[in-house]
């Protein structure tokens, strides 16, 4: 087992102190943190949202800070903002919630469009700019944000141009009968997150991140990566499909996904493995198909399962 393998496998076996029996869940947030993208965890309160990103977190002993969305939160409690320092006649730059390593952006669709908007610059960029000043965030930098499916009242949706920033779309899911007993007595006694221990520093990560981009992608499977991510544009019960940045999160977490799997090189299955949980939330639906019960994750089986597979030597 290759070094970069053996950092990704005690992360994810870390995490997996915390949040059990949801391997799956915590494979493709560590798939997103090596390719520098951002999460959205889409899922019904209280299965973990929260665990996983702070177990992550500490995990890779990065700094960490909860921002909790609600209408009230001003673009600048994000961002940052700038005071008059009477003393020296200048102005001073007030680091808001955002420099910090990795972001909880908790219920994210509570907040206004306004406050969301503060988010794009950040998260494409990795810096904001107040009063015409850009400022770096600390790198690796990741946004984990979290929202609620089933309640409406009080949410405003995240607009397009932010949902497609976010690398890949996840869930946690309920746990099993025999999962949740093993919470249970894990939790009896004490929180398991509070005993958790670093198991890799900020720099594995950011060589990881160098190291993801040498996988080898085969010029066939450049081309089966487009025709996928093309189809979702000719759907005939899609509005509006992926776009390129798509395509690029796609061939990235195929990359991701080969070296976890301790190869250097992409095959097909990589790509497939990833087209759901990186294409789902980028293509919207016609309003016929929603009311068929028709959802993204069908469309794209159904894409991968008539597009051919290129044969690589």
């Amino acid at each position: 087992m290759n070094d970069s393998v053996r950092i990704l496998r005690s992360i994810i076996e870390n995490v997996e102190n915390v949040i059990v029996g949801k391997r799956s869940a915590v494979e493709l947030a560590v798939i997103s943190l090596i390719c520098n993208g951002h999460v959205l965890i889409e899922d019904v309160p209280g299965v973990g949202k929260t665990s996983l990103v702070s177990a992550l977190a500490k995990s890779i002993n990065a700094s960490f800070r909860r921002i909790q969305f609600t209408p009230d939160i001003l673009p600048s409690d994000i961002t940052g903002f700038s005071v008059y320092n009477q003393k020296t006649g200048d102005f001073e730059y007030r680091p808001g919630s955002i420099m910090s390593q990795i972001i909880l952006a908790d219920e994210i669709n509570r907040t206004s469009p306004k406050t969301q908007a503060s988010l794009l610059e950040v998260m494409e960029e990795r810096q904001v700019t107040v009063d015409g000043v850009t400022y770096k965030v600390p790198e690796p930098f990741m946004v984990l944000a979290t929202q609620n499916p089933v309640e409406y009242i009080g949410t405003y949706p995240l607009p397009e141009a932010q949902i497609d920033r976010f690398f890949m779309k996840i869930s946690i899911g309920y746990p099993t009968n025999a999962e949740e007993s093993y919470i249970l007595n894990r939790f009896q006694h004490s929180n398991p997150l509070d005993r958790l221990m670093p198991v890799a520093e900020s720099s594995d990560i950011m060589a990881l991140q160098e190291e993801v981009k040498k996988v080898h992608v085969d010029k066939s499977l450049s081309d089966y990566i487009v025709e996928i991510v093309s189809q979702t544009r000719k759907h005939p019960d899609v509005t509006l499909g992926s776009s390129p940045r798509g395509s690029l999160a796609l061939f990235r977490a195929s990359q991701a996904w080969a070296l976890y799997n301790g190869r250097d090189f992409v095959i097909p299955d990589d790509i497939r493995k990833m087209v759901v949980p990186v294409l789902s939330h980028r293509i919207m639906l016609k309003q016929e198909a929603r009311l068929k019960k028709i959802n993204p994750v069908e469309i794209l089986n159904n894409i991968v399962s008539v597009t051919g597979v290129p044969v690589v030597s």
